[in-house]
This record gives C-alpha cells, structure tokens and sequence, in this order.
C-alpha cells in the first residue's frame, strides 16, 4: 500500500494491482455467464428475463468503469464471446472514448429495459442506471490524448450530465439527509441518500458473513476495535476544513496555517465535515461522546503517519453490524459500501453546469450541500453538549464572500467535492480527469513530506501516473495482446 500511496514506487509486477485486475474481470465474467443463461430461456418462461439482463448489463458496466479509472486501457469482453476469441480481445481495441461508450451502451440497456420501480433493496432501477450513466459521461467529457493530457471538454456529454441528472432529481425518488452523519452510519443503510450500494450482512449463514473487509484495515487501536490503524488523514486535509471570516473555504492560505493543538480548532473556523470525516486528539470519535480519541491508544506509528485516524467507514462500538471475522484479528462491518450518493449526483450536476458557462445555476447545487454540513453538528457534541471545534460555514453568496465566476465556481466545486468526500476514495480520480493530478498531488508532497517522514520519497510522474500500468502477468497472459499503458515500458 505504500508503495502506491508515494507512487514513485509502483511497479509493472505488482500483485496488489494484478489480484485487482483479476476480480473485476471475474465480476464481469460472472456477469456474461449469467446473461448466456438468461438469454438461452424463452421469454414467455421467464417473465423477469428483460430486467434481469439489464441487470447484468448494469454490473458488467459498473466492474468495467473501476476497471477504467485505475488501468484506463481495458479489454472490452461481452457475452456469448468463446474462450478462443477472448484471448484475441486487445485493451488496445477500442480507442480511450470508444471504451467510454461501450461502458455507457451498457447502462443505457440497463435505462432501457430496467424497472422504474425499485422491487428489492440493492437492485437498480431506471433513476440508478440513469445516474451511474450520467457519471460516465462525466467522466469521458474530459477527453484525454494517449498520454494521459486532458485535451478538450466534450460539451454534448456535460449537457447529457445536466439532462440525466435532471431525471434523477425530477423523479423524488432521492434526496439529502437532514444530518451528513447519516451517511456514515449503518442505522440509515439504504436511506433516501443512497442510491447504489454494495449490499452486506452478517450472521446470513455463510462462513464469515458478506461484511466489509475492504476497509477492515481502517479501524484504530483502541480497545473493542483493536487493529489496524490504516488509511490516516493527512495535516493537509485537516488544514483544508478550516474557513475564512465569512465562512467560506481558505483557498489559498489553507496549508500555511496548520491546526493540530485543541485550542487550534477552537481559534479558526472549521467545516463540520471535518469532525465527520477525521479522528482528533480530545475530540469524539465517531459520534461516540464518551470515546474520546487519543493518539496513544487510537493510532500505530504516529511518528510515522501523523496523529489522525479515519473515521467514515469505522462504525460505533455498540453497532450490531460489527464483528471480528473467522481466522481475522481484525474488526469488519456488515455496513454497506455506498457507490453512488445523491450529495454526488448534485455536485455532478453542479460541475457539468460551470464547465458549460452555466455557474449561475449551480450556485444553489453547492450551498445545498454546505447548508447540510451547516446543520449536521448535533452528533459532534462532546459529554457536556460543548463542541471541540469552532464551527464556521456559510453558503456562498455572490458579491458578499465570493465572486462567482466560472473560474471561482470551478475551485469552489472541486474544493466541495474534497471536503463531502475526503477518505471515500474519490479524490485522486477527480484530479486525473480534471487533468490537474500532477500539479496538486507534487505540491502537496513537497509540503506534506516534511511533516511525516513515510512520504519522503513521494513524487507523481505525469503522463504516467495517471493510470496503473497494466499488470505484467496479464500481458504475459495474453502473449502479448494486450498493451502497456503509456508511460510504463
């Protein structure tokens, strides 16, 4: 994990990336073998046959675009293709932006043919298909060259941006909780704001349950949790929560002013997303006003990493959905894991919007947003009702705290997709498509190394490190038909 946390590191041959690699395909293998099944039965015996192949379609597509976002060249394998014809499907096929379509094809079968009425908790519906749509369009507007530049914004994508998440909106079907813990808490699994999710359980009869172990790693120290204090915040993060008089974010003087001592975060304004989203020393952890986080009994290696700990994916001692799973040592969640949001669907929206010169109307996407972290503090009090932050956020109101044009809407988004969803995952795709990885990632580094020593040989190479390299067992596999990424020969 250090290894692709500094980048400089990361090799061709690394198994982390190829063991990644292997599952997704699996998911979309089990996806085609399904489809092979359903499409051999007559439709008058299988009245569900349309839906259930949309579904497939649906997650062939969903696997195929975490597939693109790490590795970028992919093969592109579709059902009722033999095992002879697999091995000659190249990742090099289909160019960057027909790859795009072909995952998209996939959603609009599942727009298409799929329900609008959701039957089952966990299955997508016509709004979902559309919404997972709408974020692959996004994403292919940023058109990229073969070495990674972004090159040009595709402006009739970002209007099918704009259009489908019009649906997603128009339909009610979603909407955003009233407090952003909500979020983050497995009481309010499958709530209004969740809009696909990985669904888990535990105690469901099968060995070890289907919980979460992919942030298994995450939970802290502390007794009851007991391993393993991975995935930790970094100062620059924390410095990027504080806020200005008029309670907006500090964009350019954040990182200069380092907040790390409690009456630091007394003295400045602060985001309430950040008491959410990062463990601090003397300040609750996770809603838990008697569980008071400190770096000796919560962290491993704070000389190393810092004194921050994660906290969105960590679930409260109490939680009936926490367990410690069979031959682990280590706690998990029966918690799902949220793909897509409806707090991300506005903010797609927002930015489709600035990019099209239409900043105006996403004015009211972004304050929505910030209204919600505003009144999301009612679980952040400590024992005694007092707050260990001093919590100062406005919404953005043009000509009093902000200039609202397309350059300051454009920061104002990207710097509100940070703080909704810091240690979810998201960030450093944000930035590839965006197009400003290099420059962010190697400015943080400069300034973040000399504050943990885990980071000093840290550096992003660019038209590089945009992407993983293609796994060196696959192209091995393929007997040479499939293509490094570029960058990586």
């Amino acid at each position: 994990y250090h290894q692709y946390e500094v980048f400089s590191t990361i090799l061709t041959n690394m198994d982390k990336a190829n063991r990644m690699w292997t599952r997704l395909f699996i998911g979309i293998q089990r996806a085609n073998s399904t489809l092979a099944v359903i499409n051999g039965i007559p439709d008058e015996q299988y009245e569900q046959k349309s839906a259930r192949a949309a579904e497939m379609r649906f997650l062939r597509a969903h696997f195929s675009f975490i597939l693109k976002i790490l590795f970028k060249n992919i093969p592109i394998i579709r059902d009722g293709v033999t095992s002879d014809e697999i091995n000659l499907i190249s990742n090099v096929e289909f160019s960057n932006n027909e790859q795009w379509d072909k995952i998209a094809e996939d959603f609009q079968d599942a727009v298409d043919h799929l329900p609008q009425e959701r039957l089952d908790r966990g299955r997508p519906n016509k709004t979902v298909a559309k919404a997972y749509l709408a974020k692959v369009r996004l994403y292919q507007a940023y058109e990229q060259d073969d070495q990674n530049n972004v090159i040009k914004i595709n402006l009739e994508h970002l209007n099918e941006v704009v259009n489908l998440t019009d649906q997603v909106i128009a339909s009610g079907e979603f909407e955003l909780f009233d407090d952003y813990a909500q979020n983050y808490l497995w009481d309010f699994d499958n709530g209004v704001e969740s809009i696909f999710a990985v669904q888990r359980s535990k105690d469901d009869g099968s060995p070890i349950g289907r919980i979460d172990m992919s942030t298994a790693l995450n939970y802290p120290m502390y007794p009851g949790y007991g391993c393993c204090s991975f995935h930790r915040p970094t100062q620059n993060l924390v410095n990027a929560y504080q806020t200005t008089e008029q309670g907006i974010p500090d964009f350019t003087g954040f990182n200069q002013n380092v907040i790390r001592t409690p009456q630091d975060f007394k003295n400045n304004g602060i985001d309430p997303r950040l008491d959410h989203t990062v463990g601090i020393p003397e300040h609750p952890y996770k809603y838990q006003p008697n569980v008071i986080y400190n770096v000796a009994d919560f962290t491993r290696e704070p000389a190393t990493y810092g004194p921050y700990s994660t906290m969105k994916e960590v679930q409260q001692l109490s939680c009936p959905c926490l367990t410690t799973a069979k031959t682990y040592a280590y706690p998990a969640s029966s918690k799902n894991n949220d793909v897509i949001r409806y707090d991300d669907v506005l903010l797609w929206r927002a930015e489709a919007l600035i990019e099209l010169g239409r900043q105006d109307e996403a004015l009211p996407l972004i304050n929505s947003i910030r209204s919600r972290a505003a009144r999301s503090t009612e679980r952040l009090k400590r024992s005694d009702g007092t707050f260990a932050s001093n919590y100062r956020i406005d919404v953005y109101k043009p000509g009093n705290n902000i200039n609202w044009t397309q350059v300051n809407a454009r920061k104002a988004l990207q710097w509100e997709r940070r703080l909704e969803f810091a240690l979810e995952g998201i960030r450093f795709f944000d930035l590839v498509r965006w197009g400003i990885a290099e420059e962010t990632l190697n400015t943080y580094f400069a300034v973040e190394k000399t504050r943990v020593p885990h980071l000093g040989s840290a550096s992003f190479k660019k038209n590089r490190d945009e992407y993983l390299p293609i796994p060196e067992l696959q192209i091995q596999y393929s007997k040479g038909v499939y293509k490094q990424n570029f960058g990586w020969n």
